[in-house]
């Protein structure tokens, strides 16, 4: 048996994820900047300075990377954590990004595509997998615009995807053995935003009218150019539709 330890274990994709381990016969620890309980396996950190860090890594034999922050912190998040698992003897680092990250120029991708380059050439074992937006970000903008008279939304498609099933790949392949960048992971369909703003203005009973909105510069042209979607690796089951209904 393996010890495996979550980063951003209590957010969107780390609770689910902490669930699938904990059905294997592998140790889980868990780390987070408010864990949320007292258990020893439990660890308090902040991967943005790495304080406490080196503890949390003890005996670990695979840590699968969940922490990030849009609003910045992820470089430093991963110097940390490479460095210190480093120190471990940690063999194996299964690290989550999006799909497009590469081709599309904004910063938090940008950023996602640096780590991902970083844990690639760092010398340590690592899995990196792409998946492509999840439900709850599409649901978050739908409500956010949904607050005004008309309602805008982003003329482009997406293929959103449910973190539970990203999850469940995330625990197999921390199981295995490290493999580099594996197949992407994409939601069930490729939807248009207009679509996902109607299903969730019907499935709120929210009277707004879906306004299309087209932006100027590279990084909305790469958004309509389709450079996040993975249309040939469609392996969500969940559609956006049964996931509010589920919600």
């Amino acid at each position: 048996m393996n010890t495996i330890l979550v980063t951003g274990a209590t957010g969107t994709l780390g609770a689910p994820l902490v669930e699938q381990l904990r059905r294997t016969d592998h140790p889980v620890h868990t780390l987070s900047r408010h864990p949320g309980s007292l258990q020893d396996t439990a660890h308090a950190v902040d991967l943005r300075t790495g304080h406490g860090l080196h503890d949390a890594l003890t005996g670990i034999h695979t840590v699968v990377h969940c922490a990030t922050n849009p609003t910045g912190g992820d470089l430093q998040a991963a110097t940390h954590l490479i460095r210190a698992a480093r120190t471990a003897g940690v063999t194996h680092l299964v690290y989550v990004s999006i799909v497009g990250c590469d081709r599309i120029p904004l910063g938090y991708y940008r950023t996602k595509h640096t780590v991902e380059q970083a844990l690639l050439t760092c010398g340590l074992g690592v899995t990196v997998l792409r998946t492509t937006q999840f439900h709850q970000l599409v649901a978050a903008l739908c409500a956010r615009a949904a607050r005004l008279p008309l309602m805008p939304y982003p003329d482009i498609d997406v293929q959103p995807v449910d973190p539970a099933e990203v999850a469940l790949r995330l625990a197999r392949l921390a199981q295995e053995e490290p493999a580099g960048r594996v197949a992407d992971l994409g939601g069930p369909q490729v939807e248009s935003f207009h679509d996902l703003a109607a299903t969730y203005l019907q499935a709120t009973a929210t009277p707004r009218r879906p306004v299309p909105l087209r932006l100027p510069g590279a990084v909305f042209a790469a958004y309509r150019s389709g450079a996040h979607l993975t249309p040939d690796q469609a392996v969500g089951r969940t559609t956006f539709a049964q996931f509010l209904t589920r919600t």
